[in-house]
């Protein structure tokens, strides 16, 4: 049965795609079966992939409105190793036609129980707004990983999105949690990335994650080859740290899977 994760920040800009793709790429390299969900409309995590967006058949729009399912629409990311349930700017459409919908919030999560147990992971790529897309996925997941960079901005918006969890939490999914804070485009050279690093490992503890993803160009050029950077380039310094992402990722889930449930969100 796969574990269910959201990729999520209510902050645009802040690695959330980039780290979707790399993650499931360093996952697929431990051997791990990967799906990733594109929730955004603007379908980059799909182009950064190498699937082309604009000659879909079928994407994860149709599977919000009933007219696909996961097992048809979803597309296999050679470059990555992984599988892929793609998206495109049909699915801005989509927030105005689930309204009427029944069951609106839990449609994702409907959708993905079918293919469960093809995957060991499924991470989502929500887009950076609380929208129907966002709480469909927020409603499908597990847990919740947190890309952030480590500056004065993130954190104020850091303190909405716990906010924003806890709520879904107790309204939709108990199953709900923080899995992790995961510190993005780190620049060492930076006293302030220090200073807010520190202070995110005094309040969060455990929930932040060892791996500090560094800035680096790689990871940056790799979507305009419709590659992961973990494959684009696996000596780069970003593919490397997003590998021991994923190995810290699968050791921290089989170590989550042996503790009992916990009633509530922690943060």
């Amino acid at each position: 049965m796969a574990k269910i994760f959201c990729v999520a920040n209510q902050k645009g800009g802040v690695g959330k795609t980039t780290t979707a793709v790399n993650l499931a790429a360093g996952l697929a390299q431990l051997k791990q079966r990967v799906l990733l969900v594109d929730l955004d409309p603007q379908g980059n995590a799909t182009m950064g992939a190498g699937i082309n967006k604009s000659t879909l058949t079928s994407s994860i729009y149709e599977v919000l409105l009933g007219m696909a399912d996961v097992a048809t629409a979803r597309v296999r990311s050679e470059n990555g190793g992984f599988d892929v349930l793609p998206a495109n700017r049909e699915l801005a459409g989509a927030e105005v036609e689930m309204v009427e919908l029944e069951q609106r919030e839990t449609r994702l999560k409907q959708a993905l129980r079918l293919v469960a147990d093809d995957y060991d992971f499924m991470l989502i790529d929500c887009p950076p707004a609380l929208s129907m897309l966002t709480l469909n996925g927020l409603c499908a997941a597990h847990g919740v990983i947190i890309p952030m960079q480590c500056e004065y901005y993130a954190l104020e918006g850091l303190s909405d999105l716990v906010n924003t969890i806890k709520k879904v939490h107790a309204k939709l999914n108990p199953d709900l949690k923080i899995i992790g804070l995961l510190r993005v485009m780190f620049d060492t050279r930076m006293t302030l990335s220090q200073q807010v690093s520190a202070q995110l490992e005094s309040h969060f503890g455990d929930k932040v994650f060892k791996t500090i993803i560094p800035r680096n160009v790689r990871l940056a050029e790799a979507p305009s080859y419709g590659m992961p950077g973990v494959t684009f380039d696996p000596s780069s310094k970003g593919a490397q740290a997003y590998i021991a992402f994923g190995a810290e990722m699968v050791q921290r889930v089989s170590q989550q899977m042996a503790e009992p449930p916990r009633a509530a969100v922690q943060a």
